[in-house]
């Protein structure tokens, strides 16, 4: 069974531009041509961009799924790396998510204080301001 690059594309929703980018960077191998010179792409092909696409929504970087990517074609191997991968992509997300909630409670305190009266008297106006009234690191 052959793909289009558009049957590749919906059977992925992975937009076109998306499959041509991940072949010129090399994430996915390129395509065979028909006579006609188009690209037939073969189930595997669409397996690799399931994965990567899977990959990306969990939010690992190209440079990961690149060496993730490299892991699953020898599976033989054993798995530590791709563990020490996810593990380290774990620690960014938990990182990311800390910054979040500290933003998330400066924006609950300076909503919180506002008043809703005049601007000359709005907290969010006075905190955005004066960066001194923040209540988080800077």
């Amino acid at each position: 069974m052959t793909f289009s690059i558009g049957d590749l594309a919906r059977e992925t929703s992975t937009k076109v531009e998306t499959i041509r980018y991940y072949e010129k960077i090399g994430l996915m191998p390129q395509a065979a041509r028909t006579s006609g010179n188009h690209r037939a792409y073969s189930a595997a092909h669409r397996n690799r961009l399931t994965f990567i696409r899977h990959s990306r929504e969990l939010g690992f970087s190209l440079d990961d799924v690149r060496a993730l990517l490299k892991l699953s074609d020898s599976p033989e191997n054993p798995c530590a790396e791709a563990d020490t991968i996810a593990t380290q992509h774990l620690e960014r997300v938990r990182s990311r998510i800390a910054r979040l909630r500290a933003l998330e409670a400066e924006l609950t305190r300076m909503v919180d204080g506002c008043c809703g009266s005049k601007v000359a008297e709005c907290r969010v106006i006075e905190v955005l301001a004066d960066h001194s009234l923040c209540g988080h690191d800077h």
